[in-house]
């Protein structure tokens, strides 16, 4: 990155870090996110729209009151205006009128006349202009009273957050920058909302372990297709345009319950600069109810990191549901996590798939219903390889947690197994893996060999012997053996110990005989010579 490059990032943060500065005594993290998050994307829409209007109009700016000027004068003339509309909904899909435009609206800060309902009604222009912004800024709620007391106090917090975005310069970062600071931003808010964080995020160390397996050997592939049905902020679908050579033809498809959450996910797309004809995003209960039903229906890569043993329905017409049906059984209404794998599952390529999905250990070993969907997928070969991963690097979960690799018409059926769970950094708070932690992993995933106290590739009978429990220990021995005692030298250290310890006491009662004795200390000398006696 270049000096000027970094600099901007630097003021990226730090403006950044101030506006959330100012919600943070406010509401707790898992709240003013969608207040910074969605005011930062209509700030990005709107300098967006600003430029764009500068170079339809053939006066190129990268000053954005300069776009602004532009951007007024031409919606002013009666004969530009209707043309000029037209072309922002078909070349950039919404318009946002001059006197709403972010740029516009700081503006009016500064001399003291904004007012909460011009923001409003931008937040309406845009989620008006199409489908694909419909209900966008919904949960940001302006007239909240965690925002103030009074409207004039509510007035005061939006204000302030708008001038410390003002200085984003949006046009000047290159790439994905501001979509990873977007990105770095949504992990800081895990950080500080605790558990909540689960239902949105999922830590880059992991995603970039997940993402790099899944599109192992298909980095060049054009038209990749990818799907997280637990998408939450989509952070682990947009990893794969890190992995990819060909970025730009990558469609992804996710589905998410939370509607706060899912309306993140559209709004990362965007700043990452996923084109919105690669972008199939939907608001729902993935295990209610299929998606997607319409083709495509099966993916090149499947990534799911769900929620820990949710609970769910497990109502019995899911027996005939194609997801479920040819297992038998149902996962147990109070752990859903095989029916998130067996969905995932369900929508994986029938030759070329891969699918990386985090759960809890206890998928690898509990027994009944979950016991015998473990076993029909052994049978079918369907499991390729177990990851142990180290505890606490979540921030949702303290407990270890494991990453299942499942291919379908795979030609043989044994199981490589990882132990990576000592494969970490320390942290305060939370432990974190590191690239060199990552890379251990995925070389032992490729090069699927048998390594000392790390990995194993384990034959189906060897599975079967085990009752198709997959338990890590069962077939990687970690266990250090503890160094033999040698007596002797024990023996002659205490020798040794005991002579220094004699040697000690008599150079002690030595100094204690050298003492001016005064009535006072005579008794006190005397009873401590007692003690070495």
């Amino acid at each position: 990155m270049s000096t000027n490059q970094s600099e901007k990032s630097k003021t990226l943060y730090q403006a950044l870090w101030n506006s959330a500065d100012i919600l943070r005594s406010k509401m707790d993290a898992n709240e003013y996110k969608s207040y910074l998050l969605g005011m930062i994307f209509y700030k990005y829409l709107s300098d967006r729209m600003l430029f764009y209007v500068a170079d339809t109009m053939q006066t190129p700016t990268d000053n954005l009151l300069t776009a602004q000027e532009i951007y007024f004068d031409a919606y002013s003339d009666e004969d530009t205006k209707t043309d000029l509309i037209e072309v922002l909904k078909e070349d950039i899909s919404y318009f946002i009128e001059p006197n709403l435009t972010f740029t516009s609206l700081v503006n009016q800060v500064n001399v003291g006349e904004f007012q909460l309902e011009l923001l409003a009604q931008g937040f309406r222009n845009i989620e008006q202009s199409n489908e694909i912004f419909e209900n966008l800024f919904e949960d940001i709620d302006l007239y909240s009273k965690k925002l103030g007391a009074t409207p004039q106090k509510q007035n005061q917090t939006i204000a302030s957050i708008m001038k410390e975005l003002s200085v984003l310069d949006i046009a000047g970062h290159a790439g994905d920058v501001l979509g990873d600071a977007y990105e770095y931003l949504i992990g800081q808010f895990a950080s500080d909302s605790g558990k909540k964080a689960g239902e949105f995020y999922t830590p880059q160390p992991v995603a970039k372990l997940m993402t790099q397996i899944v599109l192992h050997g298909k980095e060049n592939q054009k038209g990749f297709t990818v799907y997280d049905a637990t998408m939450g902020s989509g952070s682990l679908l947009l990893n794969a345009k890190k992995y990819s050579n060909q970025p730009g033809t990558i469609s992804y498809f996710g589905q998410e319950l939370n509607t706060s959450t899912y309306n993140l996910a559209r709004m990362n797309m965007m700043l990452h600069g996923v084109a919105v004809e690669n972008q199939f995003l939907h608001n729902a209960d993935t295990l209610d109810q299929d998606w997607p039903t319409e083709e495509p229906t099966d993916f090149d890569g499947v990534l799911m990191n769900p929620p820990y043993s949710a609970k769910w329905s497990a109502a019995q017409g899911f027996l005939q549901d194609p997801r479920f049906s040819t297992f038998g059984v149902l996962a147990p209404k109070s752990k859903a996590d095989f029916a998130f794998l067996l969905h995932g599952y369900y929508h994986l390529k029938q030759s070329s798939g891969v699918m990386a999905i985090v759960l809890p250990h206890g998928v690898l070993f509990r027994g009944n219903a979950e016991g015998k969907i473990r076993q029909r997928l052994l049978e079918e070969g369907a499991i390729d390889t177990v990851i142990g991963m180290p505890a606490n690097i979540f921030f949702n979960t303290s407990i270890p947690t494991t990453v299942i690799i499942l291919k379908k018409n795979r030609t043989n059926r044994d199981v490589l197994f990882i132990d990576a769970s000592k494969g970490f950094d320390k942290g305060k708070n939370q432990n974190t893996m590191t690239d060199d932690h990552i890379q251990a992993i995925l070389d032992a995933y490729i090069n699927r060999q048998d390594i000392d106290k790390y990995a194993h590739v384990a034959n189906f009978d060897e599975i079967k012997e085990n009752d198709y429990n997959l338990n890590i220990p069962r077939y990687v021995d970690t266990f250090e053996q503890e160094e033999a005692i040698d007596i002797v030298q024990v023996s002659q250290e205490i020798v040794n110990l005991n002579k220094e310890i004699k040697q000690a006491e008599t150079e002690f009662l030595a100094m204690l005989d050298q003492l001016a004795v005064t009535p006072e200390t005579k008794d006190l000398i005397e009873a401590t010579k007692g003690v070495f006696r």
